[in-house]
């Protein structure tokens, strides 16, 4: 009798221990990793964010992961910005070595639906051997271009001008 009320203590004692070493892990692998980034719009087609750039309510974003070397299309997820232009996609998994981007897909703004070549995209990495310690991975800001340029847009890049002499 003595002998089963101590495997008993033993075992109520140590089952909670055991439980909550494997808790932390498990709850990581079910942690998603979160993209984050903004879309905006570009109203002087400088190629990049100026003091005139707005961010888009309603943009599509999305996230496609590739296969390094064949290039297959193995994930893939949508978002809409919010009113800030800013944007959160959810990837459930660890994409190792699978090539990941967010990238532009539409605007909503009927003047500025062109997809800067250069600000289309952005890489992110969605593995977690890598040294990043949170699952939040934020993309560098995307932009669209305005079919025409506004008329102040040249008297405001002239503040973006470097001469040779300011290098």
């Amino acid at each position: 009798m003595a002998k089963i009320a101590a495997i008993t203590l033993l075992v109520l004692c140590l089952l909670p221990v055991i439980t909550m070493a494997s808790r932390p892990a498990e709850k990581k692998r079910r942690q998603p990793y979160c993209v984050r980034g903004r879309v905006y719009c570009d109203p002087c087609r400088a190629g990049f964010e100026t003091s005139a750039s707005t961010f888009i309510q309603g943009a599509k974003v999305k996230v496609q992961c590739r296969h390094r070397s064949t290039q297959e299309v193995l994930y893939e997820a949508e978002a809409l910005t919010d009113d800030t232009g800013s944007y959160k996609i959810y990837v459930e998994k660890d994409q190792k070595n699978n090539v990941c981007d967010a990238m532009l897909v539409s605007s909503p703004h009927r003047k500025c639906k062109l997809a800067d070549p250069g600000r289309d995209r952005s890489r992110v990495v969605l593995t977690s051997n890598n040294g990043i310690v949170s699952n939040d991975r934020y993309a560098n800001n995307m932009g669209f271009l305005m079919d025409q340029p506004m008329n102040f847009c040249a008297q405001l890049m002239q503040q973006y001008v470097i001469n040779e002499d300011e290098v």
